[in-house]
This record gives C-alpha cells, sequence and structure tokens, in this order.
C-alpha cells in the first residue's frame, strides 16, 4: 500500500509559505477563523509553522499543504505533502 493510500491520523495544514531563506525549511503561515466567544463576530488567527522542504521546491507566495511528523530541530515539526498553487 502506497503512503497517500492509507488513512493517517496526522493533522494537516493549509497555508502560505512566508520565508524560505532556510535551507531544507519553509515557514509556513496558517490562518483559521475563529468565533469571538462574547460578541459573536468571526476573528482572523494567524499562526507560523516550520516545514521540511527536502527538494527547496518552495518559494514565497506558494499555497502548500503541510502534514505533521516527528520532531526534524528544536522548531521543524511538520513536512511539507504538496505545493497547491505556485506564486506568481
Amino acid at each position: 500500500m502506497s503512503t497517500e493510500a492509507r488513512k493517517s491520523n496526522k493533522r494537516s495544514l493549509t497555508g502560505m509559505v512566508v520565508s524560505d531563506t532556510s535551507d531544507k525549511t519553509i515557514v509556513v503561515r496558517v490562518e483559521t477563523l475563529v468565533k469571538h466567544p462574547l460578541y459573536k463576530k468571526y476573528i482572523r488567527r494567524r499562526k507560523k509553522f516550520m516545514a521540511h522542504d527536502p527538494e527547496n521546491e518552495c518559494r514565497v507566495g506558494d499555497k502548500v499543504q503541510i502534514i505533521e511528523s516527528r520532531p526534524l530541530s528544536r522548531r521543524k515539526r511538520w513536512q511539507l505533502v504538496k505545493v497547491l498553487e505556485k506564486a506568481m
């Protein structure tokens, strides 16, 4: 069975690449909408994740999908799955 055919319990996130200066590492900004408990208005929350990019294929502005993995360094706990959309 291939790796993509298997169902995984790992979290998967989609976001934009904001930095690719490090070797084999990208920084991905993920935005989520959270409803305010009192005012019931939706607020955009942003969080940055460091992800492993073994082929250095991503550039700033790319839309990517990342998946949880074992710790690869002090702050890197995600891996690049695929590039969904290339930046212009």
